[in-house]
């Protein structure tokens, strides 16, 4: 037994041996790895040369499917389509003489990743974080440089894979394009073609048997007569726009100057981008009701230069073209301005030089047309999938400024969300899709659904949804009630190199909090924010009069109708109510304070109760009446909106 216990060590020894120094080789090589993908950022990619894009001279008289709109989206629907054997027409309508949209034109050269959610380990710091949905976006992103990319590069990319697909007839720089509809005995209307006016203005009628509406405000489904809303008017605010932004270049970024902007205090970087300087804020506008700077966003190209997205526009309208050029005006002489401070006050930047700014604004959102499914705040905060999820979102809920004084939030951070195909499919017209930013969202989740990548995802989805419909001889909205079409759809779209699986995580804390149904609420009438690590909104601690007065100030300015008084008159007079504790009874003044309703503070919790405002449970779950939590305040609020003014969170 000895003998064979030797032998038998003596066999394993070179094993072990062997094993350990691929350990080794493996921790080396992933090592390496990580210091070349993290540490190295030396562009090594160079300047390509602007394709020429060839449109089509003469549009057929007809097609299965018009994709109108050559952003990033609408190239993806229109790729989709084609890949499933249907005749596309790829029609841009923006004067536009390359391919891309608001990454080329525009300028916006990061990329707002939708990444995977994944438990952390240390093999993660040797991968790259996963993507979600993959598909043609992945396809599109492995052929770019990086997180930022070059612009000549995507738009080539983009030509390039629009060409050699001999399905999509490419019809660019047309001065006008126009949906055609027929009235339906059912009082909707149906989406027959399109009426477009050519570069020379002659005209043409060009029938299909759907449209993919991708333009970026969801203009075809608006002029079929499909309802939308606008802005933030789902939330009460009709008057505020969300800023709108002018990219500008910089020249003379060298190798060396690019790692100085890197070593910033509290930058952060990788080999094409750079965020961070947090300083930029400090910069002085010629007018401060129309431009404001954020921390700077820094994309890379292959020529020397940068893009910096970080110039904030208030008050254009996106749906007036008055207003866009009058955008432009004032960021165009904004530009060399914050270029002089950006060279005084950071010393990386004192060498470069201004290059100019892009042909387009950046506009974050206008319509939000309304489908047969209406994304919800509760969709993204619970992480919620679809039977029919055609997509996932991850990016952060984003909710840029609106106006001076009225600062943007990161208002919660979903882990994995999925969009149905019926937020694609809008309500009143058939025949037609919308994609992108402009699809079936209510403002808040849409601060996270509307970044591109979740938009190409809605694009290869359309394009696959109308062969699926046109095969089976459906409309596309009795598709998108069909349990066993989308399972094909799903499937569909899987074949095409899509993910569409739901990933495994934790889910987030707040869920399980007993006050989560007035998080809910209060979120969704954004009265708090939760921030990137959705903890913020700080549920269990200890809330005040004049915080709860603030509140109710902002519901009152979106419900005036219903709350005609300032609730600040429940609480004038008394001292220091920031460091006071809010009782159940003064919350109840003044909740019936601001809706004019004449009372005590001694009697207003019975009045509320009487009037059926609130329910009993939640005055039983408050533990301590005399220092209500922000998580009882939000509960007094979703009971409020419930059962006064008819508005449900769910």
């Amino acid at each position: 037994m000895r003998i064979k216990n030797l032998w038998t060590r003596k066999r394993l020894k070179p094993v072990v041996i062997s094993m350990v120094f691929i350990i080794i080789i493996a921790l080396a090589a992933g090592w390496w790895y990580y210091k070349k993908t993290r540490y190295d950022f030396t562009n090594p990619y160079p300047r390509q040369q602007l394709l020429e894009v060839q449109s089509v001279a003469e549009p057929a008289p007809s097609y299965d499917v018009i994709v109108a709109g050559t952003d990033p989206e609408g190239i993806a629907a229109a790729l989709s389509a084609a890949r499933n054997g249907l005749s596309v027409l790829l029609v841009d309508g923006k004067d536009r003489q390359i391919l891309g949209g608001l990454m080329t034109v525009g300028g916006l050269n990061t990329i707002d990743f939708n990444y995977a959610p994944e438990k952390r380990s240390l093999f993660s710091y040797f991968k790259d974080t996963e993507i979600l949905n993959k598909g043609i976006f992945l396809e599109w992103y492995k052929q770019i440089e990086g997180t930022s990319f070059d612009v000549n590069t995507a738009a080539n990319t983009f030509y390039n894979m629009v060409k050699n697909e001999k399905n999509i007839d490419l019809l660019m720089q047309t001065k006008r394009m126009e949906p055609l509809t027929e009235e339906q005995s059912s009082g909707t209307r149906t989406a027959t073609g399109m009426r477009i006016v050519m570069a020379d203005g002659t005209e043409r009628l060009v029938s299909a048997q759907a449209i993919i509406d991708a333009t970026q405000d969801g203009d075809i489904a608006a002029a079929a007569g499909a309802p939308y809303t606008f802005g933030r008017e789902d939330i009460g605010d009709r008057e505020s726009l969300m800023v709108a932004t002018l990219v500008f270049r910089l020249d003379g970024v060298t190798q060396e100057v690019w790692g100085q902007m890197g070593r910033h205090e509290d930058a952060r970087i990788d080999r094409m981008s750079i965020w961070g300087y947090h300083d930029a804020r400090e910069y002085q506008p010629t007018d401060p009701a129309k431009v404001r700077m954020r921390s700077l966003n820094i994309g890379r190209q292959n020529d020397n230069s940068v893009l910096i997205n970080s110039m904030q526009l208030f008050d254009v309208d996106p749906l007036d073209p008055e207003s866009v050029r009058r955008g432009l005006e004032i960021g165009e002489r904004e530009a060399p301005l914050i270029v002089e401070f950006l060279k005084k006050r950071f010393p990386a930047f004192a060498n470069v030089t201004y290059g100019g700014t892009a042909a387009e604004l950046y506009i974050r959102e206008s319509r939000h047309i309304q489908g047969e499914y209406r994304l919800t705040l509760a969709d993204v905060m619970e992480n919620r999938d679809h039977a029919d999820a055609i997509a996932y979102g991850s990016y952060a809920i984003d909710i840029q400024s609106t106006s001076k004084g009225q600062i943007g939030t990161i208002l919660m951070n979903p882990q994995q969300y999925g969009i149905p195909f019926r937020c694609l499919v809008p309500l009143e017209v058939d025949g037609l899709l919308v994609v992108g930013r402009a699809a079936s969202f209510d403002t808040l989740p849409h601060g996270s659904a509307r970044v591109i990548p979740v938009g190409m995802a809605t694009g290869e989805a359309a394009g696959a949804a109308v062969k699926l419909a046109l095969s089976n001889h459906q409309t596309l909205r009795e598709l998108s009630h069909s349990e066993e079409r989308m399972k094909q759809l799903r499937q569909r779209l899987k074949g095409q190199g899509m993910d569409l699986a739901m990933k495994s995580f934790e889910q987030p804390a707040y869920l399980a909090n007993k006050s989560y149904p007035g998080l809910l609420a209060a979120a969704s009438m954004y009265l708090t924010s939760g921030s990137y690590s959705n903890d913020q909104w700080d549920l269990d601690g200890s809330s005040n009069p004049q915080r709860f007065v603030n509140i109710m100030r902002r519901i009152r300015s979106a419900n005036p109708e219903r709350f005609e008084n300032d609730p600040m008159d429940a609480i004038r007079g008394q001292k220091e109510p920031r460091e006071q504790p809010l009782s159940l009874n003064q919350a109840a003044y003044i909740i019936l304070t601001a809706a004019n309703k004449n009372t005590t503070e001694a009697l207003a919790l019975a009045e509320l109760l009487k009037l059926g405002w609130l329910d009993k449970a939640t005055i039983e779950g408050i533990e301590d009446e005399e220092q209500l939590t922000n998580g009882e305040v939000f509960m007094l609020i979703r009971d409020v909106a419930e059962h006064y003014m008819n508005i449900r969170f769910q």
